[in-house]
């Protein structure tokens, strides 16, 4: 169950993890858990009932992960009983006698909670500011949870139409619907070849009583593992545990064996999906061995070497010659035998035939043999480097270990990075060679043949000999512990400005410990005035892209090569006449780092080539897109009463104007472009994490010798401009997902004493699950999958607006229109009681402070305040004011500016659905 959170979008949920365990051996645990194993800080215990926890404190965050992972999947549910567990997902947050509502708790708690279902696991998780109060209640929840939701039919009826809102929504994709059909070529017996989500027949006419069996047998804790992440006390967790999960007792039943064993493949299959609208795809599925073997180490790893961009062969032989605009490749890690999926998305023109032979020919001949030692130690090296990352955050640290849950066991975190330093290039060829055959491939077709050449069945896995390589009582070094307030945040920050002969670089460093010595940042370059971007179009945007494509001397493989070999992430981002530089890296790397930066905004030499593959890419994508719901409401709405004309930057395009413009931009309009703008001047850095900040202002001075001044930079203004209401209804033929956007132009600024009121307006209508957007929406009436609104105010001007959004089944429009408007209407005229208001504060000061403990929200913080000369102490005075609100305060100033007669309204739904 996916959720953006209008409110949430702010916050950076994966964050660097450093982990303070002591031995196992020194816990005192209390009676009933008993201590297993320590790996790398991360601590296995067991209850008397079969619960497993798994432990991995970090003082160094103010913040807390916390997972319950059951061991069931789509791969357990019966003939008749498709989507089962994905029902029971939603089902359980529909709550409990004790929790009648557990996804407006949470709301209320500040939350940002979830849950996913996939073939072979089913998981809630939740991460919050650091907080023992609000642990202790999830975690009872979690165990209220476990053994007492509802699992009513008044729920179930209730929820029925948010999963089929959410079926809809992958069914508005074709590449989801491809490989969906491609599953169940591929898979003539085993469960890996239905849908996760299940069969409509089966979703929709479900028997509570099956549900409610399907629940009992598979929530309970000998099939569960509860993982904790974060900051939080050891000692005190267990006990909690104890208490909450220690007294159920051990199931006296037997899970249902698993007999299905998929056959080897004997001979090709292929499948043909025909929709409107959208560009080919391609693509070749392959069985691969199960996640726990060996080999599907030396496979994953080729598949991501043969689907490598833009050094890989498929990326060579499909999008250099013109055919394709990308390719991919991902191979399933799975617990049973899996596949692998390599793909690519054709350019409209392409034969998809000719297309589809050159992607298996590659995979199945050439291909392979092109892989060299350098494309294995690249992908290699880059895998290492994705695998620390994660280990260093602890949401995404609890989200690994649910992951290897899945696929058979926790240790496999540790077990693989151990595999993939061990791989060889011989092994990977080999099994390659072994598995990409034309016989393991996803036809009916039967060939005779002569001496036919079949993959082997899936070899028996062994974890032991890795097991035995483990170190265990292995801890993490600690990490100081970090004052995430304010004050504290603006007393650490060193605010200064570094004045060079060329300019003056603004800077905010708040240099910090952290667990793998991360540091993250952002640079800012500004340059020209809304006078001297007219004309441009795409063309600020596509000279940002084409930065990581090559300089005078490095191509776009070696920048990539260099990012890898410094374990560094680079990206850049244009909005109008600024260029946002975001960046990680380590103390040790940063200035390698930052001189590789300069170097590409310096020395940027566009090839022909790379732009050629860039508007392909993006021709394409701007098709798909010219047909999605979402975008046609979200075009048709800014493009409505705009007082810009065509050549200003400000103006939005039609999809026919993007694809005209995409198809004319040239070289040269891209090094006259950069010529112009790039250069010296008003650049901001804000910077987080463990670095020298003296090191690092040696490293600027040095960068920036020599290089021009960039044009006088001056903000382009986003005034307040009137706009008529109108309502929009945009066909959007063969979606069954539908689109609802409305918006309200406000003449509005962030000072407004208002403000902080109206924050808090949006975040109780629409910016929870306890809103009442949400709660009358999503939860009574089931219209909607997501459904929320959005409340802006710039820092510079009076600007602002009110926006609403939802998805659903396009049948369901017109329904969803009344709804949305009767709840607009209801929440205006009953307004939010003090209770309201005090909950919702609470909930908004906890989100704020969950996002102080990322290092990548604090520098993002940074780089806005340097421009409106604010610091923390704004956020302070905002939580100030948000805590003195009066319930009369807030319905005022909701009333005085959101009139849903004043809303624009864009609709794109299909006319004539099939559901």
């Amino acid at each position: 169950m996916k959720r953006l959170k209008s409110f949430l979008s702010l916050l950076v949920l994966f964050l660097p993890l450093a982990i303070a365990t002591p031995c196992l051996a020194q816990a005192k645990t209390p009676p009933g858990i008993t201590p297993v194993v320590m790996i790398e800080g991360i601590a296995e215990y067991h209850l008397a009932n079969g619960l497993q926890v798994l432990l991995a404190p970090d003082d160094s965050r103010a913040q807390t992960t916390v997972n319950m992972s059951y061991k069931v999947g789509s791969r357990n549910e019966g003939a008749g009983e498709t989507g089962m567990a994905h029902l029971l997902e939603h089902l359980l947050f529909r709550g409990s006698p004790k929790h009648p509502d557990a996804l407006a708790e949470f709301s209320r708690r500040g939350l940002a909670a979830n849950g996913s279902t996939s073939t072979d696991l089913t998981n809630y998780y939740a991460t919050f500011s650091s907080n023992p109060d609000t642990l202790r209640w999830y975690l009872s929840w979690q165990a209220d949870a476990m053994l007492n939701s509802r699992i009513s039919r008044a729920d179930l009826d209730a929820e029925m139409p948010v999963v089929r809102n959410e079926m809809e929504r992958g069914e508005n994709s074709p590449f989801s619907m491809l490989l969906q059909q491609t599953d169940a070529a591929a898979y003539v017996w085993h469960p890996y070849g239905r849908s996760v989500i299940g069969a409509r027949s089966d979703v929709e006419h479900v028997d509570v009583a099956q549900l409610q069996a399907f629940y009992h047998r598979y929530y309970q804790p000998d099939n569960a593992v509860l993982i904790v992440t974060g900051r939080f006390d050891t000692q005190q967790v267990l006990q909690w545990i104890a208490q909450d999960f220690g007294p159920m007792v051990r199931p006296t039943r037997v899970l249902p064996p698993e007999y299905t064993v998929e056959p080897v493949q004997q001979g090709a299959r292929a499948t043909t999906l025909r929709r409107i609208g959208g560009s080919p795809i391609a693509i070749a599925q392959y069985h691969f061995p199960e996640a726990t073997s060996d080999v599907f180490t030396a496979l994953s790893m080729g598949t991501d070497m043969l689907a490598d961009t833009p050094a890989g062969p498929l990326y060579q032989s499909l999008v250099k010659s013109g055919q394709a605009s990308s390719v991919f490749g991902f191979a399933r890690a799975m617990q049973q035998p899996g596949y692998a999926v390599f793909g690519a998305q054709l350019q409209p023109d392409a034969d998809p035939q000719a297309a589809l032979k050159i992607l298996e020919q590659t995979l199945e001949s050439g291909g392979i043999d092109q892989l060299d030692q350098t494309a294995l130690d690249r992908n290699r090296t880059a895998w290492l480097n994705q695998w620390k990352q994660i280990y260093n955050q602890p949401a995404s640290l609890a989200d690994a270990l649910s992951n290897a849950v899945s696929r058979g066991d926790w240790r496999l975190l540790f077990i693989e990075p151990l595999r993939v330093r061990a791989l060889t290039l011989d092994s990977i060829r080999t099994e390659l060679k072994t598995w990409l055959l034309p016989s393991n491939r996803t036809s009916g077709l039967y060939l005779p043949t002569p001496d036919p050449k079949y993959a082997p069945a899936a070899p028996a896995a062994d974890l032991k000999p890795w097991i035995e390589q483990l170190k265990t009582g292995t801890t993490r070094p600690t990490v100081a512990t970090f004052d995430t307030d304010p004050q504290a945040i603006d007393a650490t920050t060193q605010r200064s400005a570094l004045t060079l002969p060329n300019g003056t670089v603004s800077m905010a460093l708040l240099p910090k410990a952290t667990p793998g010595d991360q540091v993250h940042g952002f640079l800012r370059l500004h340059f020209g005035s809304v006078e001297q971007m007219k004309g441009l179009g795409l063309v600020p945007s596509m000279t940002a892209a084409m930065l990581l494509r090559g300089t005078d001397d490095m191509s776009r493989q070696q920048i990539e090569d260099r990012l890898n070999a410094l374990d560094s992430e680079l990206a850049f981002n244009d909005e109008g006449n600024t260029l946002t530089v975001s960046l990680r890296s380590s103390r040790e790397h940063l200035p390698e780092l930052l001189k590789l930066v300069f170097h590409l905004l310096r020395h940027p030499s566009f090839p022909a080539t790379e732009l050629a593959e860039i508007q392909r890419s993006l021709t394409t994508n701007i098709e798909n897109e010219a047909v999605s719901p979402s975008y046609l409401v979200r075009n048709a709405l800014q493009r409505h009463g705009q007082p810009w004309k065509p050549e200003d930057i400000r103006y939005t395009p039609t999809a026919q104007e993007m694809l005209a413009q995409t198809k004319t931009l040239t070289r040269d309009q891209l090094l006259k472009f950069h010529d112009r703008f790039y250069g010296a001047g008003g650049m901001t850095v804000s910077l987080v994490g463990d670095f020298d900040p003296k090191a690092l202002q040696d490293t600027l001075r040095d960068a920036l010798s020599g290089w021009h001044q960039a044009p006088a930079y001056v903000r382009i203004p986003d005034p307040w401009y009137a706009v008529a209401p109108k309502t929009f209804e945009i066909p959007a033929p063969g979606k069954a997902n539908a689109n609802y956007l409305a918006t309200l132009p406000l003449k509005l600024q962030d000072t407004d004493p208002r403000w902080p009121a109206l924050m808090l307006a949006n975040y109780l209508l629409g910016g929870s699950e306890d809103s009442r957007l949400w709660q009358s929406i999503r939860v009574k009436q089931g219209l909607s999958y997501g459904v929320g609104s959005n409340l802006r105010a710039s820092a510079f001007e009076p600007s602002g607006a009110w926006t609403l959004f939802a998805t659903m089944a396009s049948q369901n429009a017109q329904t969803l229109q009344q709804a949305m408007r009767a709840t607009l209407d209801a929440t205006l005229k009953s307004g939010f009681t003090q209770q309201d208001v005090d909950q919702g504060v609470t909930s908004l000061v906890n989100y704020l402070q969950l996002g102080r403990s990322s290092d990548t929200w604090l520098a993002d913080r940074w780089l806005d305040y340097l421009e409106t000369g604010r610091s923390f102490a704004w956020q302070q005075h905002i939580i100030d004011q948000l805590k003195a609100l009066k319930a009369d305060q807030v319905n005022d100033a909701m009333r005085t500016l959101l009139k849903p007669d004043d809303l624009s309204i864009a609709v794109a739904a299909d006319s004539h659905p099939k559901h």
